[in-house]
């Protein structure tokens, strides 16, 4: 494989593996909660009535049970990145659609990616990508053209235990192997850091796809966020949290919406994020439906994957001008 061959596939694979992190890091961690089942006290009827606070805790509750119970569902995700630094960090603008099946209890992925946000930048990058994840790595099968540049491998496997533990930063390696536990795509956190919201709320009934549900928004301080976050709490130490907020601060992120609808199973039925930036607002849509699918993952043969990390260490052989580009 020349250097310039691996560069362009390194480029590809990592914009891809970048919108994958952005995806997973908006809904992680996972926290207990318990709640009761008692759904007419819940409702409010079905006439509009909006709920008290006390009964839109109890149903988000009750939702956050049912989710993590299920431990899996089908998704249908969209989201769609400004122009900017945040797109820069997320591995591109534009939009990004998934869709798949997903767990969280294990960690389990099988899900195809498309949209702009993919290919910004590069005609040549696959309109889209299957990606899956077990057992905390990522492989991507970047298409047949990338594989004649992978000598015959379509996939790229990204192992982040590895990537960390490679750079010889203990710190990262934690904060990596400690948190991938909860960039677990996991529904359940969002519903639970949402009954942390000091403002949550009841806005109605509506109907989605034909799905009769009750609609609750509440909003988020990134600090208020990294408070109610315990996935965050194990991964980080007090000083490390409080250099995060600092950092996130400074990029001008306030905070965060969430609206999600709940059918009369509990189950939320669609989620929605808005993550206000200096650029403009990151929106990502989720629809969750089939709680409970199976969600097994199968890894590809050694023989058709390509790790990121041999492909630095090809890199790193082409010459100086190649190997300045070898970062992460």
């Amino acid at each position: 494989m020349t250097a310039g061959a691996v560069r362009g596939s390194k480029a590809r694979g990592r914009r891809a593996a970048g919108a994958v992190l952005a995806t997973a890091l908006l809904c992680t961690g996972a926290v207990a909660c318990t709640g009761s089942d008692d759904k007419s006290d819940k409702r409010a009827g079905g006439s509009g009535e909006h709920q008290s606070r006390s009964q839109v805790a109890e149903v988000i509750t009750a939702a956050y049970k049912k989710t993590s119970a299920a431990k899996s569902a089908k998704v249908e995700m969209t989201i769609s990145t400004p122009p900017g630094e945040t797109a820069k960090a997320m591995g591109g603008a534009g939009e990004m659609k998934m869709s798949g099946v997903m767990g969280w209890d294990p960690t389990v992925m099988d899900v195809t990616m498309s949209g702009s946000a993919l290919t910004e930048g590069d005609p040549s990058a696959p309109k889209q990508i299957r990606m899956l994840w077990r057992d905390n790595v990522m492989y991507m099968d970047m298409g047949a053209a990338a594989a004649k540049d992978m000598d015959g491998r379509r996939w790229m496997k990204m192992d982040l235990n590895s990537i960390a533990k490679q750079t010889g930063d203990d710190k990262l390696t934690k904060q990596m192997t400690g948190g991938l536990d909860s960039m677990s795509q996991d529904p359940a956190q969002q519903l639970a850091m949402l009954l942390d919201s000091p403002n949550l709320k009841h806005l109605g009934a509506a109907k989605i796809e034909g799905v009769q549900t009750q609609r609750y928004k509440g909003r988020l301080t990134v600090k208020e966020m990294m408070e109610s976050n315990d996935g965050l709490k194990d991964v980080l130490g007090k000083s490390e949290r409080e250099q995060l907020f600092k950092n996130v601060e400074k990029a001008g992120i306030k905070g965060y919406d969430t609206e999600v609808w709940v059918n009369e199973d509990d189950y939320p039925v669609r989620m929605d994020i808005d993550i206000k930036t200096p650029d403009g607002t990151v929106k990502t849509s989720q629809t969750f439906s089939d709680y409970g699918a199976a969600a097994k993952v199968t890894p590809p043969p050694a023989g058709q994957t390509l790790d990121l990390m041999e492909m630095f260490k090809e890199l790193g052989k082409g010459g100086s001008g190649a190997g300045s580009d070898s970062g992460f």
